[in-house]
């Protein structure tokens, strides 16, 4: 798997880091669920995502710089590792939407859509754990 040295660059986690990183993906997700605002499921379902990216390249012994794009970056190679475009897909639109909240003036997520996400990310975190766990490098 080729990473990019504009966006990553090497760093040595231990598997306690990488324990650390990915329970905070869940620590998100756990709030994305049990919350009842629907922006704020939302919120956080997106920050589970880039936080499961974070925890799936320190695995790969890599860390991401906070340059312009590294989001995009992110959203990307969790799709090239997880061999799942729907990631790519549905990542950025999640990251997208999460860009007109910040930058125009806020957002609403329809019900429909948030619980669309919500189960999109139990597949992908579902997915990043048991790579993890098996210790995967693709």
């Amino acid at each position: 798997m080729k990473f990019n040295d504009r966006y990553f660059k090497h760093f040595n986690f231990s598997k306690e880091q990488i324990d650390k990183n990915l329970q905070n993906a869940f620590k998100d997700f756990a709030i994305a669920k049990k919350d009842n605002i629907l922006e704020v499921k939302f919120n956080y379902a997106y920050t589970a995502l880039i936080k499961a990216g974070i925890a799936l390249f320190s695995f790969y012994k890599l860390k991401i710089k906070s340059v312009p794009g590294h989001h995009i970056k992110i959203i990307e190679k969790i799709s090239d590792i997880l061999k799942n475009e729907t990631v790519n897909e549905i990542g950025n639109l999640m990251r997208s939407k999460r860009n007109l909240d910040f930058y125009s003036g806020g957002i609403e997520v329809p019900e429909k859509e948030c619980h669309e996400y919500i189960d999109f990310m139990e597949k992908v975190l579902g997915d990043i754990k048991k790579h993890i766990i098996r210790g995967e490098k693709a």
